[in-house]
């Protein structure tokens, strides 16, 4: 059974439309979210890496650098030129290319791996999933240029924590997207019982489990909080507090960004592969 958890906090109210605005988070302690937390994945080098671009991207949307996710089209080109990271850079080595991961999508050996970290609670994690994720599915993982690995990283509370147990418990029965889909597909209150027990039976059944006693077993197992600690602890390391928050072969970018964001990244990445 997981460690105690923080209770569930209320979302703060932007001055900016949603499309704009990013969720910011302060991380769990580690360990907070499962058993047995794995061993960090990336050193202090690492850490000091991401935050800095991190905190980058965050002070260049303040800036007027807008991550609308409505807007498709490119950047205004004042952006630092993306370029393939070094091969032994430890960012690199975060992605994980199992073929058996349910919680991922796209060829194993497709040329960019873009990690996401999220929170099935989260206001902004709805939104990408609304407005931008099946657009890059369609676009660059059934072109079998990228492959996106989720990672759970519940830290809103014991709802988040249930939802991220659930989301892997559909996985172990390959509903993983399903469920995501009918978890994220509209809009609902932190903290509403939409991931308690019954909540979870009914977004079960839409994502087609067949198996909701296995599911729900699966979701209060060992084995369920120490993957979930597995993930979360990876973001933790790194110093991620913003969900959702991506990797995209190492290169930062957080928030609720437009379609257009994540081509200004994928583009060159992409071309350069093909050099």
């Amino acid at each position: 059974m997981p460690a105690a958890r923080p209770k569930p906090k209320q979302l703060a109210k932007s001055t900016k439309s949603t499309k704009n605005t990013k969720s910011k988070r302060q991380p769990p302690r580690a360990g907070t979210y499962g058993a047995r937390a794995a061993r960090p994945y990336a050193a202090a080098l690492l850490a000091a890496l991401l935050i800095g671009s991190l905190l980058l991207v965050m002070l260049s949307a303040l800036a007027g650098g807008d991550g609308g996710g409505s807007d498709d089209s490119a950047g205004d080109g004042g952006e630092e030129e993306i370029k393939p990271l070094p091969s032994d850079n430890p960012a690199l080595a975060l992605a994980r290319r199992d073929a058996d991961d349910p919680l991922a999508l796209g060829d194993v050996d497709a040329p960019i791996v873009m990690i996401e970290y999220a929170d099935f609670q989260d206001a902004f994690v709805g939104i990408h999933a609304r407005d931008t994720h099946d657009r890059l599915v369609r676009e660059y993982v059934d072109a079998g240029i990228l492959r996106i690995e989720f990672r759970n990283y519940p830290i809103n509370g014991p709802e988040s924590d249930a939802a991220a147990r659930a989301a892997w418990a559909a996985g172990r029965q390959d509903r993983f997207w399903e469920f995501h889909e009918a978890a994220l597909g509209e809009q609902f209150n932190l903290g509403s019982g939409r991931f308690e027990e019954d909540g979870l039976r009914a977004l079960a059944a839409e994502a087609g489990i067949p198996d909701i006693g296995r599911f729900l077993r699966d979701t209060e197992s060992d084995e369920a909080g120490e993957a979930v600690g597995r993930d979360a602890q990876e973001a933790y390391d790194m110093g991620v507090s913003t969900v959702p928050s991506f990797l995209i072969d190492g290169h930062p970018l957080s928030g609720a960004q437009s379609l257009g964001a994540f081509r200004e990244i994928i583009d060159p990445l992409h071309e350069a592969e093909r050099e």
